[in-house]
């Protein structure tokens, strides 16, 4: 029925309603578990219809099929709704190529007759609609609703045959806005593919093969390598000295032979190099170290204070995220030792496999922040060296290095200190270091920008997508025609349709809750 006392607004010929009104008896889902045996019947899920268009390739079969099967079997025109998880989440069942029924989080709704299915998924779409969601929705560890709360979703309803007209101007506009976003999709997906391949060209030479040519005379990396492992090991001595001073020790006899040479690279299954490149560990090339675990017992402690630190979601791969900053308790001697530098190169421990290894440079973003024992540093023994091409080496050949060299359990991956220490680097002679990260900052600047106006050109056809909704809801996208029969006549012939049925109903007339064996949850959702 028509609710008279909030007709006020809506078009001529129209008339306010809720989703229980123009809908037969809402059905929630067959509680089973999924499986992958082909039983006849397919179980669809939640998961199945969040990304807008079901798979049914892979979409699970009912490990038992209930004995009231016509109960649950989907049909054309029928509209499942998210009761869990995606709360509210809507699908149109259109077509359907096999028999399937539905899981027990999804609440089946079918149109009366009146209601054009297509009319009340767009509605179901709708900025309207998700307001009334969100205040339905309940739940402290999970958001739910039930069927009860969305038969009381309210809504417009138009005469059927402007309901029509609706429909085809939202399909319209739809398909236009479709085909822009899949014409942006596209962009995105070939800007990423050039960063890549960008990325790749650079810390592989072929960027700057042609400068190579130009600069024959170039010093080799090899001269440079010897610098930086001078530069190494004085910086050894002169932190061995600073010990024994501050122990009021003269140096023993011998001390300088116990300096420790990095490891050479293992170069049997590396890459070729560019003429007057090298290769050379990660330890060779700067300090590693590990950084601070977390402890709150340590807040107590005298001489302790809160800093901010760096954690993995911090460090992405090519940029650092600050936007959400946490501290960390650390005594003023951690504070010294881990405090982050500029042009200091950050690697993740692991976690996920996408996080293994990954990295960017700190360029002193913060005047003070240090980093957990997740995040690795490696602070270059010379400027000579570029930070950003260490890292940029890293994040592109690294990707695979970390990946067999890391520790591999069923669901984690990870790098240690001795892994990531000996992490072979190419080193270009110090002129075409700086020439290729004055490259890579001009292209994937300009790449920057394009993804940004991609990014702003999607959100404006998500906003368009919902001006339209609005629109047509308040009556404001197709014109009225005065002839058509007034929703009201509608909305009368529908309760009185729905109260013929009451008799053959038994109970309290509520929907029917899930039944049958106790569902596999990840299954059913």
């Amino acid at each position: 029925m028509s609710c008279p006392n909030e007709q006020s607004g809506l078009p001529q010929g129209w008339a306010l309603s809720t989703l229980g009104a123009i809908c037969s008896k809402p059905q929630y889902g067959w509680t089973t578990s999924a499986t992958e045996n082909n039983t006849g019947v397919h179980l669809l899920r939640t998961t199945d219809i969040t990304s807008g268009m079901i798979g049914w390739e892979t979409v699970p079969f009912c490990e038992a099929v209930p004995d009231d099967v016509d109960k649950y079997r989907l049909r054309s025109g029928d509209i499942v709704i998210s009761r869990a998880g995606s709360v509210g989440f809507s699908y149109l069942l259109r077509d359907l190529p096999r028999p399937a029924v539905f899981a027990s989080y999804l609440i089946r709704f079918r149109p009366r007759e009146g209601i054009d299915e297509r009319y009340l998924a767009a509605y179901l779409l709708s900025p309207r609609y998700w307001s009334q969601i969100a205040e339905k929705a309940a739940g402290i560890a999970l958001a739910n609703v039930n069927a009860r709360k969305l038969e009381g979703v309210k809504l417009p309803v138009a005469p059927h045959n402007e309901q029509r007209r609706i429909v085809a101007k939202i399909e319209e506009l739809f398909s236009d806005l479709d085909a822009g976003v899949v014409a942006l999709e596209r962009v995105r997906a070939n800007l990423k593919r050039y960063r890549a391949s960008v990325l790749k060209a650079a810390v592989e030479g072929r960027l700057t093969a042609r400068w190579r040519t130009q600069h024959p005379n170039t010093e080799p990396a090899a001269k440079l390598l010897e610098r930086i492992l001078a530069e190494r090991r004085k910086k050894w001595e002169a932190e061995q000295l600073a010990k024994f001073a501050k122990a009021g020790k003269p140096p023993p006899k011998g001390w300088q032979a116990k300096y420790a040479q990095p490891a050479a690279p293992d170069t049997s299954n590396l890459p070729g190099l560019p003429k007057g490149w090298c290769w050379a560990t990660l330890e060779a090339l700067a300090d590693v170290v590990g950084g601070l675990t977390k402890d709150q017992k340590r807040a107590n402690e005298p001489g302790v204070r809160e800093v901010p630190y760096l954690r993995v979601a911090n460090v992405q791969r090519g940029f650092l995220d600050l936007s959400e900053m946490k501290n960390i308790i650390a005594s003023e001697q951690d504070v010294a030792d881990l405090r982050l530098m500029p042009g200091d190169v950050l690697f993740t421990e692991g976690g996920d496999r996408d996080k293994l290894g990954r990295g960017w440079v700190w360029q002193g973003e913060l005047l003070e922040c240090v980093h957990q024992n997740h995040i690795f540093r490696a602070r270059l023994f010379t400027p000579a060296m570029q930070p950003k091409f260490v890292s940029h080496h890293g994040n592109t050949f690294g990707r695979e290095w970390f990946t067999k060299a890391g520790k591999q359990t069923t669901n984690l991956a990870s790098i240690n200190l001795g892994i990531l220490r000996r992490f072979p680097v190419a080193v270009p002679p110090a002129a075409e270091q700086k020439l290729i990260v004055d490259d890579l900052d001009a292209r994937l600047s300009q790449i920057s920008e394009a993804e940004l106006l991609v990014d702003h050109g999607l959100k404006r056809a998500a906003r368009l997508r919902q001006s339209i909704l609005k629109r047509a809801f308040e009556g404001k996208l197709v014109p009225q025609d005065p002839t058509d029969e007034p929703a009201e006549k509608l909305l009368e012939r529908m309760a009185s349709a729905k109260a013929k049925e009451a008799p053959a109903k038994s109970g309290t007339g509520r929907a029917e809750r899930p039944r049958g064996r106790r569902a596999d949850r990840t299954a059913a959702a």
